[in-house]
């Protein structure tokens, strides 16, 4: 397909936090999208953006090029496309492009459901939450066929500023997972630390500021623990349901693969128990409440 860019239209499925952003980027670089999301407001922030609001999800597809879906999971991207047959109206051999975070292996199964109603997929979740997500500067991990990869990259490349090739279909979803525990499992190292050294009388911030200066920097030390953990305002915009199920993710993943990751799967749990506690809908970075409460 060599649609110019002012030819292609794209469906946007799913308008929040980082959809809205998203779509948004692409209609300032010439697309025409029309959005679809269950909020009426979301749809009609787009349309104010100067996209178009389809007030069903057939409407958004059809005679679309391309599909770009941002959900909370693969089961909801699945359901998106293929109940009731919503997929049907877009255009033959389009493309879809999944940007949710989803279980890899449900990905190769919906890329093989898609091929057989004569559509494509490539999977490309992103990192970097919303606050890249609304400079256009997400970091984002795709899975498909070089030709396929080749073919959505000008659609990314508005959304994204570094664009990572992993593999087949599915890679970009197991990439997504693996990252996020190594997040997650940073998040509670930082949190632990802190509250490991405050019971010896170590002052908070000076504990951070040594491991920013130290071997133990990472991204939750850096960017998270005085931020939003240690000034309590729990604001980074990521919830902690969608860590807990990233992480849980690659703990399945490594189930199937045969392998046993004590680390991984440890992680996995505390972030399930954290979930279960707190709330889904929470902050992750509120996980500090459930260590401490359970230190």
């Amino acid at each position: 397909m060599s649609a110019t860019v002012n030819a292609t239209r794209v469906a946007f499925i799913g308008l929040g936090a980082m959809g809205q952003p998203m779509a948004q980027h692409l209609v300032s670089a010439g697309f025409e999208v029309v959005g679809f999301d269950l909020s009426q407001d979301a749809r009609q922030t787009l349309a104010k953006a100067g996209g178009h609001a389809a007030e069903t999800m057939p409407d958004a597809m059809k005679g679309a090029d391309y599909v770009i879906t941002m959900l909370p999971n693969g089961r909801i991207v699945r359901d998106a496309l293929l109940t009731d047959n919503a997929c049907g109206g877009l255009r033959p051999n389009a493309l879809v492009v999944d940007m949710s975070s989803s279980a890899p292996n449900d990905t190769r199964e919906l890329g093989v459901e898609l091929v057989a109603r004569g559509l494509r997929l490539v999977d490309a979740p992103v990192s970097g939450g919303v606050k890249r997500a609304v400079s256009g500067t997400l970091t984002i991990m795709v899975g498909g066929s070089e030709t396929d990869i080749e073919e959505a990259e000008p659609l990314l490349k508005v959304i994204g500023s570094q664009i990572f090739k992993t593999g087949p279909v599915g890679s970009g979803h197991a990439m997504k997972a693996i990252n996020n525990f190594v997040s997650g499992a940073g998040v509670l190292a930082a949190i632990e630390a802190v509250v490991l050294g405050r019971s010896f009388g170590l002052e908070p911030h000076t504990i951070v500021d040594i491991l920013n200066s130290s071997s133990g920097k990472n991204n939750a030390t850096e960017v998270k623990m005085k931020q939003f953990i240690l000034s309590e305002t729990f604001g980074s915009g990521f919830a902690l349901g969608l860590m807990a199920k990233d992480i849980r993710i690659a703990a399945d993943l490594a189930k199937t693969l045969g392998l046993r990751l004590e680390a991984l799967s440890s992680t996995a749990n505390a972030w399930d128990a954290a979930q279960k506690e707190l709330g889904p809908a929470e902050d992750h970075t509120r996980i500090i409440r459930y260590v401490m409460d359970h230190a």
